[in-house]
């Protein structure tokens, strides 16, 4: 039996974890011809051009490399019709494939997506889980079309949400599920291309997230703040601003308490006061310096009590 010509396509940490993980089963009975990821970026004051942890993944096993600065060109259409896969399988590449390419694979372009479809369709779906506090998410294996996670669904694997997980621990989890649900649903997918239609109607949309959305804004409730510290935690990285430099704050919790005191006001021992509760400060970083636990950070600043964040 021939092998299945496969290409695999994605950029950050998430997918690489799962295209290493599985990539040793998938190599039964497809054959990994190409890996389409993005382009180098350059990173740090010296603007060092860094490949991408999907690009290091195919550099190991000597799999060609193929890094579209925009996919939809004409001439990157036409490479991938020379190429001429019978399967895509993507996850987290970074741009909207287009239909000419979609069409090219006859067992279709199937897409590793971290959410319950037709829920959080968009970029950044770990983040919104843990910002809305939602007590689930999962994984939904798709087949794309045209249009931003609007395909049909191949099968989907919940998960229960930890508390107080962070972006980095949850990715993880949702990593181990998404690469079982592909090597478990591939062999019927091959076989029947079967699928279920999303309920476009309960569709919800999450945004590609800027460095700006890290500020906190006091006047939320300590809980809501929490939320964006561990969802931000890998980055952009909740911050505040002290003495008008950016003040990170890395680790947290929350405490149910209210001192009555002006949102966004600094008490004995890091503790702030929030729109209703407290949330304590563990460990920051301000502007320039190294990060700190908040006994350090008050040793060095202690003037930052009663000072109140904006």
């Amino acid at each position: 039996m021939n092998k299945i010509k496969t290409i695999l396509m994605g950029t950050p940490e998430f997918a690489e974890k799962i295209f290493r993980k599985s990539y040793p089963v998938l190599q039964n009975n497809f054959e990994i011809t190409h890996i389409i990821t993005a382009q180098d970026k350059p990173i740090g004051r010296k603007q060092i051009l860094i490949p991408s942890p999907v690009k290091q993944f195919a550099q190991e096993k000597n799999i060609p490399i193929l890094q579209p600065d925009k996919i939809r060109k004409q001439e990157w259409i036409e490479k991938l019709k020379q190429l001429n896969p019978e399967l895509i399988i993507l996850c987290a590449y970074g741009q909207i494939i287009p239909k000419e390419i979609l069409d090219i694979p006859k067992y279709g372009a199937l897409n590793i997506h971290p959410s319950l479809l037709p829920k959080y369709r968009g970029a950044s779906p770990i983040h919104q889980a843990i910002l809305n506090g939602d007590e689930s998410t999962g994984i939904t294996l798709m087949l794309m079309d045209e249009q931003m996670d609007h395909g049909n669904i191949i099968s989907q694997k919940e998960y229960k949400i930890k508390n107080n997980i962070t972006y980095k621990e949850l990715e993880n989890e949702l990593t181990d599920i998404a690469l079982n649900l592909l090597i478990e649903s591939l062999p019927n997918w091959i076989k029947n291309q079967k699928s279920i239609e999303q309920n476009h109607e309960k569709a919800t949309f999450c945004k590609m997230i800027k460095k700006q959305d890290g500020q906190i804004d006091w006047n939320n409730t300590a809980e809501q703040i929490h939320r964006k510290i561990r969802a931000y935690h890998v980055w952009p990285i909740a911050y505040t601003v002290f003495k008008n430099k950016q003040l990170k704050i890395l680790e947290a919790e929350t405490k149910k308490e209210n001192t009555n005191n002006q949102s966004g006001t600094v008490l004995n021992d890091l503790n702030i006061q929030t729109k209703d509760n407290i949330l304590i400060i563990k460990k920051l970083q301000l502007e320039g310096k190294k990060p700190m636990i908040s006994k350090e950070f008050l040793n060095g600043y202690p003037d930052i009590v009663n000072y109140v964040f904006e």
